[in-house]
């Protein structure tokens, strides 16, 4: 049984099928991933040019893929920046009509009553804004500007609210948290199974919640020439984990051995026990589904 590290670069073991004798292949240098254990991938965009404008036509994809801290940054800073405009719109109607200079006047009608100053003015858009309606504070009917400005704040706030309050709601649903509870083996083997010779390993479930429609894929990616000379660095193949009989259908109640037979078809059918030493690859395997408790589809690869 020759085992096989799942990731190029890593340190492996190669044992016979003969039993009574096994060897370790020598410590080579760990390399980078080119997927890492999370689903990052390592790839970095660079001389993009005047294409990163791309990124702001699609802002709400931009802004969910952003990390947390600048997420919770830009929250912050676009309700407190939005406050304090509106705020100063309210106090510079008042400022304009003269209301300042009457606040404490119970003969003079203003436009909005009791707001004599900037903090009487913020606090009467709080109110206002999060519909919490004191009542000391509200507008008059002699201020057609204070109505209009009261019309466009609550259209504004709306669509702040449903942008960034959406924003936060899709990251934290994201599904990412549940693939650390989905665990494949450490290692993968190659033995027999059934006379045929298999790459195999296998995955479990740590919650009690299933995945519905649970499917695996597995994609190898290693550099290859083509007969033509063209060198490409990171070209993908698709390993055969059941596609033809189902067998990539997961019923993941308990923990499965996936299994890759090594066939003809099979990209590592021309390598030998020790080619595998020395090749460097990367098997990514994928699975998807759809997480019973949320109904969101969830895709991990290890």
């Amino acid at each position: 049984m020759a085992a096989l590290r799942r990731k190029f670069g890593e340190d492996y073991q190669v044992v016979n099928t003969n039993r009574a004798s096994s060897f370790s292949a020598p410590v080579k240098k760990k390399r980078q991933r080119f997927v890492e254990k999370n689903g990052r991938c390592n790839v970095q965009h660079g001389n993009l040019g005047g294409e990163t404008s791309r990124y702001l036509s699609d802002l709400f994809t931009t802004l969910v893929d952003l990390k947390w801290r600048w997420n919770l940054l830009i929250f912050i800073l676009t309700y407190t920046i939005a406050w304090l405009v509106m705020a100063s719109m309210w106090w510079v109607i008042a400022y304009i009509r003269g209301d300042l200079n009457h606040g404490h006047d119970s003969s003079y009608t203003p436009c909005v009553a009791n707001v004599y100053n900037f903090p009487s003015a913020f606090l009467f858009f709080i109110e206002t804004e999060a519909t919490i309606g004191y009542g000391y504070r509200y507008i008059t009917e002699k201020c057609p500007e204070g109505i209009i400005l009261f019309l466009f704040q609550s259209l504004l706030g709306s669509i702040v609210d449903a942008f960034l309050i959406g924003c936060m709601f899709i990251k934290m649903s994201q599904p990412k948290k549940r693939a650390e509870t989905l665990m494949f083996s450490q290692d993968a083997v190659i033995s027999l199974r059934d006379g045929k010779l298999c790459l195999m390993f296998r995955v479990g479930n740590l919650r009690n919640s299933h995945m519905v429609s649970a499917q695996i894929r597995c994609k190898l990616i290693k550099s290859r020439q083509t007969p033509e000379g063209e060198f490409l660095p990171l070209d993908q193949c698709e390993l055969d984990v059941g596609f033809g009989t189902g067998a990539d259908q997961l019923f993941l109640v308990s923990p499965l051995t996936i299994c890759h037979e090594i066939n003809p078809k099979s990209p590592f059918f021309d390598l030998s026990q020790r080619s595998l030493m020395s090749e460097q690859f990367e098997i990514v395997v994928i699975l998807e589904g759809i997480v019973e408790t949320t109904a969101v589809l969830l895709g991990i690869p290890p």
